[in-house]
């Protein structure tokens, strides 16, 4: 059964409703934000903590969620946020610069059992983490999750204009790094 997500705040309003409604949010987001957050931080460990932390969060604000936003919109804001904070922890951690943590993540890549793409798709994740933080979040939603620029200024509270100039930039990069390296 796929409910609307105005529906399933109503549920949530009520007492009686909110543990159902809860699981109806997470079998309908659950895995759409899991893979948002694991093309950010590679690791599918790190990928599950990460959900886990988004949905509590989730489940303690949901309450005051004003509906001014889509809920999808406001849930992939917090788990982007949730992603930053910990590749910024992580980043601090190993005292490493952002293109240094980026270059550990692409190494992960060939270590993680959870990785079952092809060659090409191994390429394209290690272009995709040479790109700067705010290009990968912009490419990542728009490549994978197929959203549109305004909801992704929905999400990052960045213009339209300046998520295309980033994901034309993002592209550009991820061709050119797929041309030169063999």
């Amino acid at each position: 059964m796929q409910i609307d997500d105005r529906e399933l705040l109503n549920m949530f309003q009520d007492e009686n409703k909110r543990q159902e409604a809860f699981s109806l949010l997470l079998k309908k987001y659950q895995q759409k934000v899991y893979w948002h957050i694991r093309r950010m931080v590679i690791n599918h460990d790190d990928a599950d903590d990460l959900v886990q932390d988004v949905f509590i969060k989730v489940w303690k604000n949901l309450d005051n969620f004003r509906q001014d936003s889509q809920l999808y919109t406001w849930l992939y804001r917090i788990a982007t946020n949730e992603c930053i904070t910990f590749l910024n922890k992580k980043k601090d951690k190993l005292n490493v610069s952002y293109e240094e943590m980026a270059e550990k993540l692409g190494d992960s890549l060939n270590d993680d059992n959870y990785f079952t793409g092809e060659e090409i798709q191994k390429k394209l994740q290690q272009a995709i983490l040479t790109l700067p933080e705010k290009q990968r979040l912009v490419f990542n939603m728009k490549y994978y999750d197929d959203l549109k620029f305004q909801e992704i200024s929905d999400i990052l509270g960045t213009s339209v204009g300046a998520l295309k100039t980033s994901y034309h930039l993002a592209v550009k990069k991820i061709e050119n790094f797929l041309l030169t390296s063999d």
